[in-house]
């Protein structure tokens, strides 16, 4: 085993990897696939599928993808991201299939319903929180060229190998859409978080070209990928409330303004 997540991880023999989807995320699992292979026959480092087997497999209601174990590497810098991402957004989209649209809300109602460690108050906040960006996400204001974009693009999603090579990871969250998307993944850690100084915050928008806290979207954003991380956090702590509920309830209190302005102290890293 190599980690149990969103996706279950195997190391097999021959140095491949046996990536195991959530039930019922065939169709993403496929997506992946088909990502992979436009990227290899592009050649943009990313990490390769093995393209002998048709894929994917399913076993027990779970697809089943098979990949090339990386070789020798270790998690890349924000600057490595934003490297990648200035390539990756300059991609023209596949012709050999369909992209999805973009969705940011993707299963946000379903961790907040289920979410065992939630008041009726809470509750019924973020479902109303989660109608109101719904509406401003659709009111987008303009800003980069639509583009391919790879939707959870953080440092544990790109490597950098001992040879040099920075290498893209999971394409399950691969659409078209704005790539602000991308680029908010990691303007959070220095806005919300402050995990992120100003000086490394800079050294990534000049790494991309652009700035996407100056973009007139931004706070949407900002505010969608919030709550996307706290419902995370309530994800896990469904599962293990001992050791995550607490991080769970400081993120809502946070996003409900009972901290005070941001950047917030107090979030840390969930699985």
């Amino acid at each position: 085993m190599i980690r149990l997540g969103e996706n279950d991880l195997y190391l097999l023999p021959n140095s491949l990897v046996a990536r195991v989807a959530r039930i019922g995320q065939d169709a993403a699992a496929a997506k992946e696939v088909r990502v992979a292979q436009w990227l290899e026959d592009g050649d943009v480092p990313a990490v390769r599928v093995l393209r002998e087997v048709e894929q994917p497999v399913m076993a027990n209601g779970r697809a089943v993808t098979f990949w090339h174990e990386l070789p020798p590497h270790e998690f890349g810098s924000s600057i490595d991201v934003a490297a990648v991402l200035r390539r990756f957004h300059a991609l023209a989209p596949p012709k050999g299939f369909v992209l999805p649209e973009l969705d940011p809300f993707v299963r946000l109602d379903e961790r907040i319903q289920t979410a065992s460690t939630l008041n009726s108050d809470n509750r019924a906040w973020m479902l109303q929180r989660l109608d109101e960006l719904r509406d401003a996400y659709d009111a987008l204001p303009p800003g980069l060229p639509r583009a391919v974009v790879h939707g959870d693009a953080w440092e544990g999603n790109v490597v950098r190998t001992r040879d040099g090579d920075v290498v893209l990871l999971d394409f399950e969250r691969c659409a078209l859409g704005p790539p602000e998307w991308d680029l908010v993944s990691t303007a959070v850690s220095h806005v919300t978080t402050d995990w992120m100084d100003t000086a490394e915050w800079a050294a990534y928008s000049g790494a991309y070209s652009f700035d996407v806290t100056t973009w007139e979207g931004f706070d949407i954003l900002r505010d969608i990928r919030e709550l996307r991380m706290t419902s995370m956090a309530l994800q896990v702590a469904t599962t293990d409330p001992a050791h995550y509920a607490d991080q769970a309830a400081h993120r809502l209190a946070c996003l409900r303004g009972r901290h005070g302005a941001r950047p917030w102290s107090g979030w840390r890293a969930v699985p």
